[in-house]
């Protein structure tokens, strides 16, 4: 209960504070992530969680299912099918390099064997916005450099997550068996994208029915009750419940824009919720013994993930595109660490493999760097856009600036 009371005096906090962070560099999600660490066991001691705690994997769990369905309800097929170049390089070209490319510092520099360094670098391959809401929330951004953070983020936790669980087979005490995991991977998510895609369909058509539908006050809920579910099905199946998230809230836009647009307000709030609930308890890990247990190597492989890595990777990913200088440089650094990370973390401590311990403090110490880095330059840089309008930038009233132009015409 005490968590309880420590979660809504935060919420409390943070929502008071939401309109000064939405202009400045605070940052409601380092609030929480802070809030867990003060009143965890290395500093007040009010609450007792460790990395095998239920509720740690549970919150986590939850809130990446939630930010997952609310992005997919944002996937617009027909904006896709205009503008797939872009995010098809940084998911076929960017994520690989980003993948490599912490592989290889994890090895060198944290002194990982090569299979743990390589899972480490699929644990933090997957980015999350959620945590640089100003970029893909602001309508001064480029809508093209929006979709592109959006498209690319809510992919690449499905992709990369078949790969975490192989190299976990594969780094295991139970190594041997790798290859027979292979079927049972591929099974959870093919389950997970059938489910994700047939579940809102067929509930969709059920509203069609004359004697059927939702009145106004309680269509709402008619996507919550999908996402439940969804949810518990694929808990109960195996099946993989985020690319089944995913997957149902786009089906859910693209079969019943209705059903979105009456769910969009709920399905926020809910998916922030739950958000600042799993912050909240990841902060309540992140004592100062996690921090000293980590090597003067692993925080420059942190640092390097964050200023390095990904920065790069994208940005080769990106030559040739019509992105601006500016566009290219800010998707380049917005590539945080997220829940789908913390996840995938959370599932390497608790597979038992001979490196497991290191890896997770690697990565849960590279997430807190990134919530911090990433949360608390967002709001700054996505002002910057708004400044070059107004520093008349753009060609000109009546005339479509180069960004608007290459918006309208694609990739």
């Amino acid at each position: 209960m005490v968590l309880v009371v420590v979660f809504g005096v935060a919420l409390l906090i943070a929502v008071l504070l939401s309109g000064l962070a939405a202009r400045t560099v605070l940052s409601t999600s380092l609030l929480f992530l802070v809030g867990g660490a003060l009143v965890s066991d290395g500093f007040l001691g009010w609450i007792h969680i460790t990395p095998d705690s239920e509720i740690v994997s549970v919150t986590a769990d939850l809130a990446l299912f939630a930010v997952l369905f609310t992005d997919g309800m944002h996937v617009s097929f027909p904006k896709l099918r205009q503008n797939w170049r872009n995010p098809a390089r940084a998911l076929g070209l960017g994520m690989p390099l980003a993948f490599i490319g912490m592989a290889l510092i994890t090895h060198y520099l944290v002194g990982l064997d090569w299979t743990t360094s390589f899972l480490v670098g699929a644990v933090l391959a997957p980015t999350d916005p959620v945590f640089a809401s100003a970029i893909v929330g602001r309508k001064e951004v480029p809508s093209k450099l929006r979709q592109l953070l959006n498209v690319e983020s809510g992919i690449n936790d499905g992709l990369a997550l078949p790969v975490v669980l192989v190299l976990i087979a594969a780094a295991g005490p139970t190594s041997g068996h790798a290859e027979s995991s292979l079927g049972k991977i591929a099974l959870e998510l093919v389950l997970g994208l059938l489910f994700g895609i047939v579940l809102p369909y067929v509930v969709v058509e059920l509203v069609r029915f004359r004697l059927l539908g939702a009145e106004p006050k309680l269509q709402p809920l008619l996507p919550l009750a999908i996402g439940v579910i969804l949810y518990a099905v694929c808990h109960l199946t195996h099946a993989n419940p985020y690319l089944a998230a995913f997957s149902a809230g786009a089906v859910l836009t693209a079969r019943s824009l209705e059903a979105k647009e009456a769910f969009e307000p709920l399905g926020e709030a809910l998916a922030e919720l739950a958000k600042f609930a799993a912050l909240l308890v990841f902060g309540a890990l992140l004592t100062p013994s996690l921090f000293g247990d980590l090597s003067f190597g692993g925080y420059a492989a942190v640092v390097l993930a964050i200023v390095l890595i990904r920065p790069a990777s994208l940005l080769l990913s990106l030559l040739g595109t019509r992105f601006t200088r500016q566009e290219k440089l800010v998707a380049a650094w917005f590539g945080p660490k997220g829940f789908a990370s913390v996840v995938y973390g959370l599932l390497v401590l608790q597979a038992g493999i001979p490196q497991g311990e290191e890896a997770f403090t690697l990565i849960a110490v590279c997430i807190a760097f990134s919530i911090i880095a990433h949360s608390s330059t967002d709001v700054p840089i996505a002002r910057l856009f708004h400044v070059d309008d107004l520093a008349g930038t753009s060609s000109g009233a009546g005339t479509p600036s180069a960004t608007e132009e290459a918006d309208r015409v694609g990739a």
